[in-house]
């Protein structure tokens, strides 16, 4: 099995910021896709919709407050079934930690390097949400033929 590995900190951030940013569909349309709904709780189910490619839906299983979130995806591409999304957060200083992990991957294949890319990306915009208050969720840089 593969994991996705990422690292951020968010200057002037505390853990909840971040928390909150993971657990609520306002915080999760702020930073990875305008297209979100279900219930950020744990036990809870989201869905994510990347139009026109597709989307994940995911089950939440944790979600403890100021300290992690844990997603397992349900619906997708094959790819992504069954793999893990995992936040854990610590606070260092001025900076909220972000350590991020998709983990679960069957093989390494072409898709898995696309989706390192654009999880970067998203990171990237769930700190700039934070630290500026807006995020740029959805980018439309991705064309059909990037899924597979």
């Amino acid at each position: 099995m593969s994991s996705i590995l990422h690292r951020i900190g968010v200057e002037g951030a505390t853990t909840t910021d971040i928390y909150d940013a993971l657990t609520t569909i306002d915080g999760l349309a702020g930073w990875w896709t305008e297209d979100v709904s279900g219930d950020g709780a744990a036990g809870g189910r989201l869905e994510f919709r990347f139009p026109p490619v597709g989307g994940f839906d995911m089950e939440v299983l944790e979600t403890v407050s100021a300290e992690s979130v844990r997603w397992r995806v349900i619906e997708g591409p094959d790819e992504w079934v069954g793999t893990t999304i995992t936040w854990s957060l610590r606070q260092e200083g001025d900076y909220a930690i972000v350590m991020f992990s998709h983990d679960g991957w069957r093989e390494q294949v072409p898709f898995m390097n696309h989706c390192s890319t654009k999880w970067a990306v998203f990171l990237m915009s769930l700190k700039a949400l934070i630290e500026s208050g807006k995020g740029t969720p959805a980018p439309r840089d991705v064309a059909v033929s990037d899924w597979h």
